[in-house]
């Protein structure tokens, strides 16, 4: 993998040890090269807050370039109703709002933020002050095959909080 040129991706947990971090964006980006690699978390608001800080600074203090994204979309998966997969649109918040502030206290960038998104006023994840979504409304219009997508007022709801969130860097 070490010889592909174009940027790699590379999904975390809060499980990934520093040591582990550090080998893996070293063996794929041997000459440090900037924008190469893009490191993709996905961790939830909380889990985020504790280990985030000591992986932002390993990569510091070793001089790595990377671009730190933030996943608030996978972490943040669960099941109700009869096992239906659903979003909690506030724990999704939390975890954008909790990636810019950790990247603020340590002097770092937010490189990027990945959203599972649709135009459609669909109804797969739960809540949102513009146009809320209740549990019991999942049903409505669910047409994910795959992954709970935020709809169009949610979407929106966030391009503004990220926007506002953009101003205090």
């Amino acid at each position: 993998m070490r010889g592909i040129t174009n940027p790699i991706g590379i999904k975390i947990s809060e499980k990934i040890s520093q040591d582990e971090l550090l080998q893996l964006v070293k063996t794929l980006n041997p000459l440090n090269t900037p924008g190469k690699v893009v490191i993709i978390t996905r961790m939830g608001a909380e889990k985020l807050k504790i280990h985030l800080p000591k992986l932002i600074r390993v990569i510091q203090r070793e001089a790595l370039n990377v671009v730190w994204c933030c996943d608030p979309m996978h972490a943040n998966t669960i099941k109700v109703l009869d096992g239906v997969k659903t979003r909690s649109f506030q724990a999704i918040k939390e975890e954008i709002i909790e990636f810019f502030r950790v990247h603020k206290k340590t002097g770092s960038i937010p490189g990027g933020l990945h959203l599972e998104m649709t135009g459609q006023d669909v109804t797969e994840c739960i809540g949102g002050n513009i146009n809320t979504i209740k549990e019991n409304d999942l049903s409505q219009m669910y047409l994910s095959q795959c992954d709970p997508r935020l709809n169009s007022a949610q979407s929106l709801e966030i391009s503004f909080l990220v926007s506002d969130l953009l101003k205090e860097i």
